[in-house]
């Protein structure tokens, strides 16, 4: 299972319908989670790491993030994150 960070254009922006999701956010910390649907997130402010079995990921500010359903994790906040999401 692998997490996808990528920096996308202000149209697939628009497209993704980014501007009605729900937003998020979290003080720094670390924590672990399980995604039990697929989850597309944009990244407001913050930075983040996020550790699997396998790897870790660092994502930030512009990062348009999809995490896939079942995937478990710990997330590490380095910065007090912001984010919009939305499940699939």
């Amino acid at each position: 299972m692998k997490i996808i960070v990528k920096k996308p254009t202000e149209k697939e922006l628009e497209e993704l319908g980014v501007a009605h999701w729900k937003p998020w956010s979290c003080e720094v910390s670390t924590f672990d989670w399980t995604y039990a649907e697929k989850e597309i997130a944009y990244i407001l402010n913050g930075r983040v790491r996020v550790r699997t079995p396998r790897s870790e990921v660092r994502f930030g500010v512009g990062d348009l993030v999809t995490f896939p359903k079942g995937l478990s994790c710990t997330w590490i906040v380095e910065k007090p994150v912001r984010k919009v999401y939305r499940f699939e």
